[in-house]
């Protein structure tokens, strides 16, 4: 069996010391105008000094408009280079590769915090969100890939397209949200415009070893199981991009659709034929065992989210014990802190329930 400790290869530019990536986690720490605090900095820095292979950010917002959090890094401004500069050069430092995840929250994008309407690529009246023009929809696939350049120019190695969680790219891949008669609408060939024209573009004008992911999740937030598996293996087979991130919820669990279970939800993406491109997968790995399920399961590295809130080290956790487990829940916010998670942090966690235990100590 692979080890989790092996490094990894990509089709372009560094290798992976080991299987470890830092999931994308939304903290609520850096400034509202997107630029990045102290705070979120030490927070990443800290899983980089950690052992993670490679450390990513939590979705950086690649319009104002995009803004899906309070507190959400940004990386639709040259104003934001400065801090993203000083990232990935602490990332780099402590041993690990460094990524920016590109996002924008469409339709889930709160009113409140971005002064007007959110988008869509059709109207939705549950979240009062408008419907893009098309004109607007070529704006919002050069502002991902004006997003990539800012992440090259900042020193990253490479950034992820999140695709998944109901966000303004799987909006469009969605038949059920994406409502659209242009060529971003009907067929899964147009729904996935935008996405493979953002990808194309970040080919075109990106260094050659300029590493780019995708972030999908194959159920939920209105998109199919059987139209996501083949998204994936367009995507591997192209080979334009060097890994596929699976955002399963659950790594053991079967299909919510009756009809494709009986096999892990897993095996419909490792299972593919995915020739150099790498596949990973996150949802409930808490241990040195889930991890290990995961690579003989066909993965070539895991996410780490709750994991990696609780342990700031939890490769090297793994490393030194083969049977390691996160500490249950809930903890403290003593323990919290201890991690690196700020104030805004720890409030955002309090809203996950049985998180944070109620005494501060």
């Amino acid at each position: 069996m692979t080890s989790l400790f092996e490094s990894l290869n990509f089709i372009r530019g560094p290798a992976m010391g080991n299987r470890f990536m830092l999931a994308p986690l939304t903290n609520s720490q850096s400034f509202d105008d997107g630029r990045l605090s102290g705070v979120e900095k030490n927070w990443l820095t800290m899983r980089a000094r950690g052992g993670f292979g490679l450390t990513m950010t939590c979705a950086a917002h690649v319009q104002a408009i995009g803004r899906g959090f309070p507190g959400q890094l940004g990386i639709f401004s040259d104003d934001h280079l400065p801090g993203l500069h000083g990232l990935a050069a602490e990332i780099r430092t402590a041993g690990s590769l460094g990524a920016v995840q590109l996002y924008h929250a469409g339709m889930r994008s709160p009113a409140e915090l971005i002064g007007g309407s959110p988008v869509c690529p059709s109207v939705n009246e549950e979240f009062g969100a408008r419907a893009l023009g098309t004109e607007e929809v070529a704006a919002l696939i050069e502002d991902f890939v004006a997003a990539a350049e800012r992440a090259d120019a900042a020193g990253f190695d490479g950034v992820e397209l999140h695709g998944a969680h109901g966000y303004l790219l799987c909006q469009f891949l969605s038949s059920e949200i994406n409502r659209r008669d242009d060529e971003y609408g009907g067929s899964l060939e147009n729904r996935a415009r935008p996405l493979l024209n953002i990808i194309a573009g970040i080919r075109a004008r990106c260094r050659p070893d300029f590493q780019l992911g995708v972030r999908l999740s194959p159920e939920r937030f209105g998109v199919a199981l059987p139209e996501m598996r083949d998204l994936a293996g367009r995507l591997m087979g192209s080979g334009d991009i060097d890994y596929l991130d699976m955002s399963l919820w659950d790594v053991r669990k079967e299909p919510a659709d009756e009809a494709f279970q009986g096999r892990s939800l897993m095996s419909y993406f490792t299972g593919q034929k995915r020739g150099d491109t790498r596949v990973g997968v996150a949802g409930k790995i808490y241990s040195a065992e889930d991890a290990r399920y995961c690579l003989e399961e066909g993965a070539d590295f895991v996410l780490i989210g709750r994991g990696a809130i609780l342990h700031h080290d939890f490769p090297e956790r793994v490393r030194a014990d083969d049977g390691f487990t996160m500490v249950s829940l809930p903890v403290s916010e003593a323990h919290l802190r201890a991690e690196g998670l700020g104030d805004a942090f720890i409030t955002y966690m309090r809203g996950w329930p049985g998180f944070v235990s109620d005494c501060g100590g």
